[in-house]
């Protein structure tokens, strides 16, 4: 299995958990590879010029199959037709927080806030063409809040800015964004998903806040399993039957619930039309913000 993230990281842990259900079911071990660079295309791009063999599958992700794409001059392949999708494992929101300082507490206060005379109101990303920079960008057009984009090198000292003051605001995963919510030093606005978070029940969608568009262009993130592409049908059922099966164990599914994600699974044609409609999406999303990687 292709992880195209660093070892270590939630992508990895998921994967790792995934790997080692899926192999107890099939009754062989599966490999976990990491191979990271150019926001997970790198890992996806091994997959999808692999032997159609069912011996190569991917931990692909939004970013891989619906963004990147659209990002990168020279993507190196197409996955409406490299890649053999088999199911989705996962989904998750983002979630826009604010530092407690900012005078708002709802969405439409914050927006408000940005358009005051004298305000001088920012965004942090984990980089150009990053989730959060594209659900940024989103919500500037939809409501014309005057937000000037700050990139980082990761999300990770995106938010530890957002704490200390010296950025407004940013949209981040629940996993990282939870214990600073529970502990006071970010407040929650609003979540990206088209229904509320589980792990966020008290905080309402961008559409409860106003923004019926932000679901519709850019909501609900997820990662899910790839094979290249011809793969024969009767191998796509058994992986896709292998992974409903280890979605079903405690192990997998206390991960799942470690990382503030939400189990979710689709048969194999339903996920590769699911990944047309994101591949279309996404697309406008990134036309949207101008964002371009090199």
């Amino acid at each position: 299995m292709i992880v195209p993230f660093s070892a270590g990281g939630p992508t990895d842990v998921l994967a790792r958990s995934l790997a080692k259900s899926m192999g107890e079911v099939l009754g062989q071990p599966i490999i976990v590879d990491n191979r990271p660079g150019a926001g997970g295309s790198i890992g996806i791009d091994g997959v999808a010029k692999a032997a159609p063999d069912g011996y190569t599958i991917g931990m692909a992700h939004t970013g891989t199959t619906a963004i990147n794409p659209h990002l990168y001059p020279r993507h190196p392949y197409d996955p409406r037709t490299d890649l053999t999708p088999i199911t989705p494992i996962v989904s998750y929101t983002n979630v826009l927080v604010i530092n407690p300082k900012v005078p708002a507490n709802t969405l439409a206060e914050f927006i408000a806030w940005t358009k005051r005379s004298g305000v001088s109101a920012n965004y942090a990303s984990g980089g150009n063409g990053a989730t959060n920079h594209l659900s940024g960008e989103l919500l500037k057009a939809l409501t014309g809040a005057k937000l000037e984009h700050i990139p980082y090198k990761g999300s990770a000292p995106a938010l530890v800015d957002v704490m200390g003051g010296s950025v407004s605001a940013m949209f981040d995963i629940p996993i990282t964004s939870l214990p600073q919510i529970r502990a006071g030093h970010v407040r929650p606005l609003a979540v990206t998903s088209v229904k509320r978070s589980s792990y966020l029940p008290d905080v309402p969608t961008m559409r409860e806040s106003g923004v019926p568009g932000f679901d519709e262009a850019g909501s609900d993130l997820w990662f899910g399993l790839v094979a290249p592409a011809k793969l024969p049908q009767p191998v796509v059922d058994r992986l896709y039957q292998a992974a409903l099966k280890a979605m079903q164990t405690p192990e997998l599914q206390q991960a799942i619930r470690g990382m503030a994600y939400e189990a979710w699974t689709l048969p194999p044609t339903e996920f590769k039309s699911f990944m047309n409609i994101e591949y279309d999406k996404w697309g406008k999303v990134v036309k949207l913000s101008g964002a371009k990687v090199d």
